[in-house]
């Protein structure tokens, strides 16, 4: 079964923030894999990120995009650099946001067989949830 990785906007007082662009990767197959596609195209002061997707060629696909990025190193780095920390605390509105997917048993049981049928539902869920 494919797992959706996600772009998402803020609302300019940063009250809601709602998804932008949906991607499925399979499985076993990390979400790094699509994130430069997820930002691609897309004009914004800061990419907001977790630790999963801290990796050097991600940060340097974000800075040649013009954005700053806000990625926390992981804990393993030997000499991690700095990132806005004031920032990253606004990704838990994300994460309430994400937590909104799970009201839907079609999407958090991911009963479908196909993506293509799953990536249906998840947009349709999204577009609901831009019309609240």
């Amino acid at each position: 079964m494919a797992f959706a990785a996600a772009t998402w906007c803020g609302a300019p007082d940063r009250s809601a923030y709602r998804p932008l662009r949906f991607l499925l990767t399979g499985g076993q197959q990390h979400d790094i894999t699509q994130a430069a596609a997820l930002i691609s195209g897309i004009n914004s002061e800061h990419v907001q990120a977790d630790r999963g997707y801290d990796a050097e060629h991600f940060r340097e696909t974000i800075i040649e995009s013009g954005s700053i990025p806000v990625v926390p190193y992981r804990s393993n780095i030997r000499n991690p650099g700095s990132y806005d920390v004031e920032q990253y605390r606004e990704r838990h509105l994300v994460e309430c946001f994400i937590g909104k997917f799970k009201h839907y048993r079609h999407l958090f049981s991911r009963s479908d067989k196909l993506a293509s049928r799953y990536l249906g539902f998840l947009q349709f869920t999204a577009a609901l949830m831009w019309l609240k």
